[in-house]
């Protein structure tokens, strides 16, 4: 099977990038990481990519006079990096419809919630706030809705009592940090089949890890 390239958007501290760096180096995904791309200058997500060895993009948000221009700029990175997959990881900004299209199947993001509830900022928030007893976080492609691609993977995690919004995000995150990886190995095997809106996970060999989070 080839060694599938992988990229990474991020925008802020990059946890879950660090899963995705850590899941690579001990062979639980056949990929290489091939870049991280930032609309942030002061992410650490970038010390991360550094210390990895990973080649580092910042195409800065604040320095186009238009989100069109930014687009454009960030477009021809994504293309530069020839990626199999591109991963939105903690990427705080919604893609255009003109990328979305370019890397259409080739786009994945992790999201704080069991979609279809809760998408867009501060889900956790929105969880405590409907008072749900489950929630949880979702993988899923991306498609030119806000969080409503076909979903990979899902996890759960119990809504206590005494939950506030960062007791609640730390235990999802937890969560996440196993969810995200799961589903770049799966598409890195090429397991992965959208079937309208559902992902229909194909068998992997008997060397192949279980695909639970």
């Amino acid at each position: 099977m080839k060694t599938k390239r992988i990229a990474v958007l991020a925008s802020g501290r990059g946890s879950n990038f660090q899963a995705v760096i850590d899941a690579v180096a001990r062979g639980e995904i056949p990929a290489t990481c091939c870049g991280l791309v930032t609309d942030n200058p002061d992410a650490y997500a970038i010390e991360r990519a550094r210390t990895a060895g990973i080649p580092v993009y910042i195409v800065a948000y604040g320095s186009y006079p238009s989100k069109e221009a930014y687009e454009t700029a960030l477009r021809r990175v994504m293309e530069d990096l020839a990626a199999d997959l591109y991963i939105l990881a903690g990427y705080m900004r919604i893609l255009g419809s003109g990328i979305v299209k370019l890397f259409h199947g080739r786009l994945i993001n992790i999201h704080p919630a069991l979609l279809p509830a809760f998408p867009g900022l501060h889900a956790q928030r929105q969880a405590l706030s409907y008072g749900v007893r489950v929630s949880g976080c979702t993988v899923h492609f991306v498609d030119e809705g806000m969080d409503s691609g076909p979903v990979i993977v899902q996890a759960c995690v119990n809504v206590e009592d005494e939950d506030d919004e960062e007791v609640l995000a730390a235990r999802i995150l937890a969560m996440e940090h196993r969810c995200l990886p799961t589903a770049i190995r799966l598409f890195c095997e090429d397991r992965l089949m959208v079937e309208g809106r559902r992902v229909r996970i194909l068998p992997g060999n008997a060397l192949s890890p279980e695909s639970r989070c």
